[in-house]
């Protein structure tokens, strides 16, 4: 069973940055893409951004600009580099992995790491 561990939420001022980490038990080559999502109180979870296993990223609209995800093969760790936080970004971010198992696709979790953006 593949592992996800998120670190590195905190609070953090208005205009601040934060970068989260997703820790992976496998190696992160196997998957066909990782990703970011969060879900604030009483909403539902969204993407926030996606990389691809030949690096190619994908952002919602609401971070583009402010957000950068990268990753370290090497490492087997995913990042998202957050600045120019608003209090809009408060949420629960949650990594998430996806790999094609006999053309289903099967995606893994973690158990999210809080981020509060204080105004």
């Amino acid at each position: 069973q593949v592992q996800l561990v998120e670190s590195g939420g905190g609070l953090v001022q208005a205009g601040g940055s934060l970068r989260l980490s997703c820790a992976a038990s496998a190696s992160i080559s196997s998957f066909n893409s990782m990703g970011w999502y969060r879900q604030a109180p009483g909403k539902q979870r969204e993407l926030v951004a996606t990389i691809e296993n030949g690096s190619n990223t994908n952002y919602a609209d609401s971070v583009k600009g402010r957000f950068t995800i990268t990753r370290d093969n090497a490492k087997n760790t995913v990042y998202l580099q957050m600045n120019v936080l608003e209090p809009e970004d408060t949420a629960v971010y949650f990594c998430n992995a996806n790999r094609m198992i006999l053309a289903a696709r099967v995606a893994f979790w973690g158990k999210g790491t809080l981020v509060t953006v204080s105004s």
